[in-house]
């Protein structure tokens, strides 16, 4: 559960991190929204753990998935890295974080 708690701190603060350089870079209100908005989800799914294990891993499953919804299609379609490549690996391996987390109690 450790490690979990550590992923998801790490892709938290990267994901808000994201959102300030989307803004930044490219003026996008909306990078800065939905990267906070999702950042802060996933510090809080991260602090949940593992006292509220089941909540804790619920939302960093729930972030993951959609930011995979949003990123990979983005990754396949441009083929850019950055933010685009960063974000899908980070989101996949979120989901099979939340999801081996849930399953080795």
């Amino acid at each position: 559960m450790e490690a979990a708690k550590i992923y998801f701190i790490v892709f938290g603060a990267l994901t808000i991190v994201g959102g300030i350089v989307g803004y930044l870079k490219a003026g996008s209100v909306a990078s800065i929204v939905a990267g906070c908005i999702a950042g802060v989800l996933l510090l809080l799914a991260a602090f949940l753990l593992p006292e509220h294990r089941a909540i804790g891993l619920a939302t960093a499953l729930v972030v993951s998935l959609l930011l995979a919804a949003q990123f990979v299609p983005k990754f396949i379609r441009t083929g850019k890295v950055m933010p685009a490549g960063m974000m899908a690996i980070l989101s996949a391996i979120g989901i099979i974080a939340a999801i081996f987390a849930w399953v080795k109690k």
